[in-house]
């Protein structure tokens, strides 16, 4: 057993038969990945990584599952799952995610492939635990998966906790203790007694409140927007290094950085040394879905859709197609769904208990926004030409409040 010291949890328990799997390539390779992305930009402090989140949710995995009562194999499946859920992260995390899905056929839930890495494999076989049980809870295919893949799971609670430290923003307060103490298994999955209710709306507050300030910052999407940019324009040039574009999620923050700055394509060399000077495109526009047609309003953009109306309001605009960003955001699902409350009568859905839910959700749907970036000094220009493109309706007065 070994002792971590932990800045959001104090010091975490890791057990003898998890170490070889820490040390293996594939989880250290999280120490160079960064959580947030390019939200450093924003945030100085944001520097923290998928490693640290991947310990903090191991931590709160074991205690969830040992506060559940399972049995010891059970306990330590769920530790090692939480240890694990991150490695098929790709370089910045969910900044490349969207590129890498829809260009490399790539989904970090799918980790099937790192499991198979040899000294992965083998500390994994060395605990007695099944990979095919792992993949399968980091999937969310399990039936104990909602204790790191649910709407209050470890992974929310820690990620919440974490980011608020590192950013400095206090919206991520969670009661995790009392969340944990509350939470209980029936015949669905993870579920909550009435007396965590208010534990839980922490923590779907938390989520609400920092979707604006940290995860959806404009600055942080304008960023993430030119990596993704970069990441398009490199990839025409049919030279992606070993494996091909399928090798980009094996790399970390550096290792791509290196690809990019190698890149045969000047746009891309010329995106990154702008994220690295910080010198960002800025908005053009920035609406809400009230401004907007209803085609836009989708949980799974299109990259590939972004980049033809980019293209179609730079030559509006008469600029050169990657002079102009087009940033659809996923329009966010309903949260709680399926999480349910029992009280000394009944086992009700959270959302029939707490009036708070459908207003919070109501509330995530208003923060959505579509963006159109272009270079310092081209913003001006490039906004008519997106505004007629997109037919973009004036804001409303909820537009504006949201």
């Amino acid at each position: 057993m070994k002792f971590i010291k932990d800045p959001v949890h104090g010091y975490v328990e890791v057990e003898a038969e998890l170490l070889p799997l820490l040390d293996s390539p594939p989880v250290q390779r999280l120490r160079h990945v960064k959580q947030l992305g390019f939200s450093y930009l924003v945030y100085p402090g944001a520097n923290h990584t998928r490693f640290e989140h991947s310990l903090g949710t191991m931590h709160l995995a074991t205690v969830l599952a040992r506060h559940l009562d399972l049995d010891p194999a059970e306990v330590l499946l769920i530790g090692a799952a939480g240890l694990l859920h991150d490695i098929g992260h790709g370089p910045f995390s969910h900044t490349s995610e969207a590129f890498l899905s829809e260009f490399a056929g790539h989904d970090h839930h799918q980790v099937d492939h790192l499991l198979r890495e040899p000294a992965l494999a083998s500390a994994i076989e060395q605990a007695d635990l099944d990979p095919a049980q792992i993949s399968a809870l980091i999937r969310g295919e399990h039936p104990l998966a909602d204790l790191i893949h649910g709407d209050l799971d470890a992974d929310r609670m820690d990620y919440l906790l974490r980011d608020a430290h590192y950013t400095g923003v206090p919206y991520g307060t969670v009661d995790a203790q009392r969340l944990i103490q509350s939470s209980i298994l029936h015949e669905g999955g993870l579920g909550i007694a009435e007396s965590g209710v208010q534990a839980a709306e922490s923590l779907l507050i938390a989520r609400t409140l920092m979707r604006p300030a940290v995860y959806f910052h404009h600055t942080s999407r304008i960023a993430t927007s030119m990596l993704t940019l970069a990441l398009c324009e490199h990839a025409q040039t049919g030279a992606s290094g070993d494996g091909g574009l399928r090798g980009i999620p094996l790399l970390d923050d550096a290792g791509l950085c290196q690809l990019l700055a190698a890149s045969g394509s000047g746009v891309a060399r010329a995106l990154l040394a702008g994220l690295m000077k910080r010198n960002l495109y800025k908005r053009a526009i920035y609406v809400a879905r009230d401004q907007v047609g209803a085609s836009f309003l989708t949980s799974e953009p299109s990259l590939r859709r972004m980049r033809d109306l980019a293209r179609e309001i730079a030559e509006t605009a008469g600029r050169e197609g990657w002079e102009v960003i087009v940033d659809i955001a996923p329009f966010p699902v309903d949260m709680s769904m399926g999480v349910q409350v029992r009280n000394r009568t009944a086992t009700l859905d959270l959302s029939l208990v707490s009036p708070l839910v459908n207003t919070l959700n109501e509330t995530r749907r208003s923060q959505w926004r579509l963006g159109v970036y272009a270079p310092r000094g081209q913003a001006g220009a490039v906004e008519q030409a997106a505004v007629e493109v997109l037919h973009v309706k004036k804001a409303t007065r909820q537009d504006t409040l949201a």
